[in-house]
Parts: C-alpha cells; sequence; structure tokens
C-alpha cells in the first residue's frame, strides 16, 4: 500500500503573499495571509522506497485518484486557520515560550533558577522579554539523565505553579512533566498546557487520566528516553516516521487541543535535525500548530565548530528565523528577548519586501 504526504513549499511574504492571494494564484498558510505558498512537494512511501516531486497548486487535479484525494484533504488542513485554544496565543502571528528549568542538572542552564527568588526574576525576565507561555520544568531530560521521582518533581515546581496564575493571569502557563501524577496537580493549579516529551508514551494510562480535564497538549516525538535517545538513533525516513507518530498520536488526544513538535535533539542525530527543520513544513498538513525548540542544541555546535559558543544564540536565531519562513507558530527558547527583537527585525524585513 502507498501513503502519500503533502508538503507546501515555495512560500512568499507580506505584500507578495496577499496580492497573490488575491489573485488566486496563491494559497495562505494556515490561514495566515502573510505567508502563501503556490507549490506542494508530494512524497509517496510504500514498503520498499519513498519518491517526492514537486508540483505547482492548480496542477493537483491532473494527480492520480488515490493521491489526489489525498493531496486535497491535506490542502485543506494546509490551509485553514488555527483555532485559538490557548490563554492569550494567537497562532496567526509566532509566539515564544521562555524555559524555566527549576532543575540542579539541566543541560545549559541547571542549577540557574532553582530558587524561589531567582525563578520569580527569570520569569520576570522572559515575559517582560515577550514570552507568552512560560514553560516550567522540574525534571531534566537532557541526553544521558536519569529519571527522578514524582515526589521530588513536584518539590521543585510547586512553589512556582502554585503562585503564578496568582501574578501572571495573562500568561500561559505550561507544565514540562512525563508523570501523570505532576500533570493532574499543575492542572488543578490552572495550567493550561501540558508538555510531554515523552509524546504521553512513558506511563500508559497518562492520556485515559487526562481525558476528564479540558487540558491543551504537546504531542512531542522522542526516540527511546533521555538515558538512551542519543545512542545511535535510527529511522526508516526520520520526516515520514515522526508524521506517522504524529498522525496516530493526535486520534488518541480526544479534545484535539493539540501542539505537535517534532522533538529536535530527542533520539535524532545532525542529519536528522537537518531535515526535520528543512522540511518542517510537512507538518502543517496534520492540521495542528507546530511548536520548536532549537534553543541551545547540540546541533548548532556539530555546525558551528571552532565558533560554537555557550548559548548559541546566534545559531538559536538562525533556526528560529528559517522555521519562522515556514510557518511554524511556537518557540520554546532559552534566550527570550533576544529571539524576539530577531523576529521582531525578521518580520518587518518581508512585510516591506516586494519582487
Amino acid at each position: 500500500m502507498t501513503k502519500y504526504y503533502t508538503r507546501a513549499c515555495n512560500f512568499y511574504y507580506g505584500t507578495n503573499a496577499k496580492l497573490l492571494i488575491k489573485q488566486k494564484l496563491a494559497l495562505p498558510l494556515c490561514g495566515n495571509k502573510n505567508i502563501a505558498f503556490d507549490k506542494v512537494e508530494i512524497f509517496s512511501r510504500n514498503n520498499k522506497k519513498v519518491l517526492s516531486k514537486t508540483i505547482k497548486i492548480n496542477q493537483i487535479n491532473n494527480l492520480g485518484i488515490s493521491s489526489k484525494k489525498k493531496v486535497k484533504e491535506d490542502l485543506r488542513k494546509i490551509v485553514l486557520k488555527r483555532k485559538n485554544f490557548l490563554n492569550n496565543i494567537n497562532f496567526s502571528e509566532p509566539s515564544i515560550m521562555g524555559i524555566l528549568n527549576l532543575t540542579p542538572d539541566s543541560f545549559s542552564d541547571g542549577g540557574k533558577f532553582n530558587k524561589k527568588e531567582k525563578a520569580q526574576k527569570h520569569i520576570d525576565k522572559m515575559i517582560k522579554g515577550g514570552a507568552k507561555i512560560i514553560d516550567v520544568g522540574g525534571e531534566s531530560t537532557r541526553p544521558g539523565s536519569k529519571t527522578v521521582s514524582i515526589k521530588e518533581e513536584w518539590k521543585r515546581v510547586k512553589n512556582t505553579m502554585k503562585n503564578f496564575k496568582r501574578r501572571y493571569k495573562k500568561t500561559c502557563l505550561s507544565i514540562d512533566t512525563r508523570k501523570s501524577d505532576i500533570m493532574i496537580k499543575a492542572i488543578k493549579l490552572k495550567v493550561d498546557l501540558i508538555n510531554d516529551v515523552s509524546g504521553f508514551t512513558f506511563e500508559k494510562q497518562t492520556l485515559s487520566k487526562l481525558k476528564k480535564y479540558n487540558i491543551a497538549q504537546v504531542l512531542h516525538h522522542m526516540q527511546g528516553t533521555p538515558n538512551t535517545m542519543q545512542k545511535n538513533p535510527k529511522y526508516k525516513n526520520v520526516l515520514l516516521d515522526i508524521y506517522d507518530f504524529f498522525d496516530k498520536g493526535v486520534k488518541k488526544i480526544k479534545n484535539k487541543k493539540v501542539i505537535i513538535d517534532p522533538g529536535i535533539g530527542f533520539g535524532k542525530n545532525l542529519k536528522h535535525n537537518l531535515t526535520l527543520i528543512s522540511k518542517i513544513s510537512l507538518f502543517h498538513s496534520l492540521g495542528f500548530p507546530i511548536l520548536v525548540g532549537t534553543s541551545r542544541k547540540r546541533f548548532i555546535s556539530q555546525i558551528s565548530g571552532d565558533y560554537d559558543s555557550k548559548e548559541r544564540i546566534g545559531g538559536t536565531i538562525a533556526s528560529v528565523l528559517f522555521l519562522l519562513s515556514q510557518g511554524v507558530q511556537i518557540f520554546r527558547v532559552h534566550d527570550v528577548n533576544e529571539v524576539k527583537q530577531g523576529i521582531l527585525v525578521f518580520e518587518k524585513i518581508l512585510s516591506n519586501f516586494k519582487n
């Protein structure tokens, strides 16, 4: 059996995008008329091989019956405006998710913010810097990290979770955890979003426990566990394998308040990461907002070599801006103000660009 996948490509921005949409020569990406596309890349996959071809959107009717039906259904989802189901988040514009690691051992900022006063100051700084979502985590998921107990993890995040909504009523709060008990404790404290790097596979009962709560969820991809994920990760086709993972996963989440995250660096080598970033627009055909975290990731040092730096701000911003040009809606980052500045300048340039 052959499966088909559709990736929007050949993008236009700002004035150009709006003009082409008005002339019916291009389509809006996710309902956003500031980004338009007039071509799609179609992948076909069977047991033996993967093929791809790129065609103009006005050539879709020339496809075979089976592929045409699937491409048209994908196209409907690609064009569809995303529903705004998160607190004060508009999926028609980029949003920054600021990272708050309340751990002693996270890969880049372990121990920096795991005291009450330091955590509070960092939240203030990130919100002032442009973060619309704060992602709070009490367990490191860096490569090689070990699982911590529920008791210890909750002890690390409890104070921040209890006080957050009293102080920041308009800011979206996310809990970064793999454990259902932590998720439910956070839900009772009015958390807006559950971000589980295991893709809700760490505990078999997690999704069934969450069914009675109308809570938004990040469906994140990871191969293996944090302790094993970087030990020679392998895929038949990283792009399509992860698409299939999402396609199955979103059907299990009943409320459809879903954000998908391909998990850059989570069970992927450099080639896998670059493939996912460069072809990220494939995932728009699933019909959900996309979140990507490239901040300070190892792939930046693998590319930059002698020009690596501790914060990797340059590499982070470069990847964020490319992902922004592909219609990604949410960026999970450490250096909020710097990324916000880059986004503002990049968007302004694009909006004023004319062919």
